[in-house]
């Protein structure tokens, strides 16, 4: 059989993947998408959407045990742990729907297989009825990454889990522990939690979400603190020895290890890039730690091949990998196109209270060599806050006191995943203090709070 031939071949129909096949249609090029498994990738069928259906439950369960706050009665609150799951994988099922019809729509020829490339230009896809071989002088490798499995603590689906395990869970664990504190280990750390397993956290460096602020993550350890998790920092997980329905693990801490016994062990350690088994090493795709390196226009080197998302490297975020899609697309078709910022890209935890912060932390603003001004605005000082019955929480600026540059944003508390894109614009259109302290915010409303954390920032705040 002939190759097909086409403009573009994506490799991977994840969120990079599917939105930069359906971007390069719309620009006239004629485009294939290669994928595996499902439409929509991990993000859809296994991350971002269905843990956020799951943690919706256990919000509104939560709400529910605090009725009484609220005047209202809920008696003999519970859950049905099959239900909400049954509810999450609906969620993801609707929406993978939707992706295949998206790209039905534009075009989009969809090949499932798995891909190599043999050679420049060209395709291989193993389907289920054989081989089908497809050539383009473009393609876009978006093959994402996986769960990272460490020597002695890897997942076997009933006492370790990962996130695929976690997200259909076999029991409800009472006892669980969760390694790792990024979004992803501390979003089920909150969401089993909440429904009640008693849970400890084991992160190995000195705070949890390490990524964040260094006064926000002390804050949300506090939170978690309260809602009964154990946090354990600066720690690590040496071994876990399996019997029947328990796991005792061997955890150093502070020079000592200590052993502690679960039921449940959710493994939540980093992510590797899928770059096995393309054929990238014979094209002389540079290849760092399971990374594929680009430059900033996600080009590996090698002509006419690109890498967009997880596979190209950190933050590995869905909105990241999209947008380098978008990017890529206009690129190949000839459009003038904008690369991506890391320090532009808005990171989201959507654990309980929610975090979420953009550019730089103040450690790092400091460490750069930037003269700061830092505002600080608590919930407890807003009105909406209050009424929500939602008093715990703070929006934090970081501004360049030579240039008024909004440098950092960060915050906890609730919504602040939905706030943190105003902080994302004034970003983007380079903003200065000035222009935030004369923007009118509505009131009432929790994003008062972002004005009122600029005026602190200048020595102007009025309701603290």
């Amino acid at each position: 059989m002939a190759a097909q031939s086409f403009d573009l071949i994506v490799i991977g129909a994840g969120p990079g993947g599917y939105v930069a096949a359906i971007r390069a249609a719309q620009l006239g090029l004629k485009t294939a998408v290669v994928e595996r498994e499902h439409l929509g990738g991990i993000c859809l069928n296994w991350g971002c959407i269905p843990t956020k259906a799951l943690l919706r439950s256990s919000e509104v369960f939560h709400l529910m045990e605090r009725a009484k706050d609220f005047g209202l009665s809920a008696d003999k609150v519970g859950y049905d742990l099959d239900a909400v799951v049954k509810r999450s994988r609906a969620v993801a099922k609707q929406l993978t729907g939707g992706v295949g019809h998206l790209l039905k729509k534009n075009k989009v020829t969809v090949v499932m297989g798995q891909a190599t490339i043999p050679a420049k230009g060209k395709v291989s896809v193993k389907t289920d009825k054989g081989t089908e071989e497809l050539t383009a002088n473009n393609i876009v490798l978006a093959t994402g990454a996986r769960a990272r499995e460490l020597p002695g603590l890897e997942a076997d689906g009933d006492l370790v889990w990962t996130y695929k395990h976690a997200l259909q869970p076999p029991r409800m664990p009472k006892t669980l522990l969760v390694i790792g504190s990024g979004a992803i280990g501390i979003e089920f750390a909150s969401f089993y939690n909440t429904l009640g397993a008693d849970t400890t956290v084991v992160e190995v460096m000195d705070r949890v979400l390490p990524v964040e602020d260094a006064e926000i993550s002390g804050l949300a350890k506090k939170a978690f603190t309260k809602q009964g998790m154990t946090i354990m920092e600066k720690a690590m997980v040496k071994q876990l020895d399996r019997a029947k329905g328990k796991v005792t693990a061997h955890i150093e801490v502070n020079g000592k290890v200590e052993k502690h016994d679960f039921d449940t062990v959710i493994s939540a350690v980093g992510i590797v890039g899928n770059v096995e088994d393309l054929g990238l090493e014979a094209l002389g795709v540079k290849i760092d730690r399971t990374h594929v390196v680009t430059d900033e226009f996600c080009r590996t080197g090698v002509d006419g091949l690109y890498a967009i998302g997880d596979i190209a490297g950190a933050p590995w975020l869905a909105h990241k990998a999209s947008h380098e899609g978008v990017m890529v697309a206009e690129l190949i078709a000839g459009k003038h196109a904008h690369p991506v910022k890391p320090e532009s890209i808005a990171g989201c935890t959507y654990c309980q209270p929610q975090v979420a912060s953009v550019g730089y932390s103040e450690a790092k603003a400091k460490e750069l060599g930037y003269d700061i001004k830092v505002g600080r605005f608590p919930f407890i000082g807003n009105g909406k806050a209050i009424a929500l019955g939602e008093p715990e929480g703070l929006i934090k600026t970081v501004f360049d006191a030579k240039t008024g540059e909004l440098l950092g944003a960060h915050m906890i508390g609730a919504e602040v995943t939905e706030l943190i894109q105003g902080y994302v614009v004034g970003r983007q259109l380079e903003t200065t203090e000035e222009d935030l302290m004369n923007t009118v915010f509505p009131h009432p409303t929790l994003s008062e709070m972002m004005h009122e954390s600029v005026l602190d920032a200048y020595g102007k705040v009025i309701h603290m």
